[in-house]
């Protein structure tokens, strides 16, 4: 897939795959283009020449941590959890387990204005996580993450990929990288690992 912005090809050729079971991290500097590869992943943007291809039932499959998190901020944490159960008429289950794991338990029934980023970024990985999506597409989870809550925040990554997602992050964070089956970097705007 190719996709450029201004006149500037951002993307050039690349090629990608991430299975079921598989987590995989995308390196680069700043600018690279590894937000703008999520965004033509996720569909939330277009590529200029080539097609992508995810595989996936539905939009359901998929979840989406991005770097904005995305959290509403009239939900409390808790229900921020849970939306995508209940947009999806599931039962909400799972919620203060993950809210519990990810060190933030006691903040369930504040707002996301009320809480810190870097809580709110757990609790926005807990929301993607959630409903045990076939796919997961991160940018940069941890970045807003101390160093504790950077390595529960590293274990649910892993166990959902243990559990049968296809995840790929787009992360600068060596623990990340450490977990990963494999590790790609973008560069020039194509896709090496």
């Amino acid at each position: 897939m190719h996709r450029a912005f201004g006149g500037v090809s951002v993307l050039r050729g690349v090629d990608l795959a991430v299975f079921a079971g598989e987590l995989v991290t995308l390196s680069g500097p700043s600018g690279s283009g590894k937000t703008a590869l999520l965004s033509l992943l996720c569909g939330f943007d277009f590529p200029d020449r080539g097609s992508v291809l995810p595989g996936l039932a539905s939009w359901s499959d998929c979840a989406v941590l991005p770097q904005s998190l995305g959290l509403a901020s009239e939900l409390t944490l808790e229900e921020n959890v849970a939306l995508p159960l209940r947009l999806a008429g599931r039962a909400v289950s799972g919620v203060a387990g993950l809210l519990a794991e990810l060190g933030i338990e006691a903040l369930g029934a504040r707002y996301p204005g009320q809480v810190s980023f870097g809580q709110q970024q757990r609790a926005a990985l807990a929301r993607a996580v959630v409903a045990r999506p076939a796919a997961l597409l991160a940018d940069e989870p941890t970045a807003h993450l101390d160093a504790e809550s950077a390595v529960a925040a590293v274990a649910v990554l892993r166990r959902v990929a243990d559990e049968g997602a296809a995840v790929l992050i787009a992360t600068h964070h060596d623990a990340v990288h450490a977990v990963a089956d494999r590790v790609l970097v973008l560069a020039d705007g194509q896709v090496r690992g």
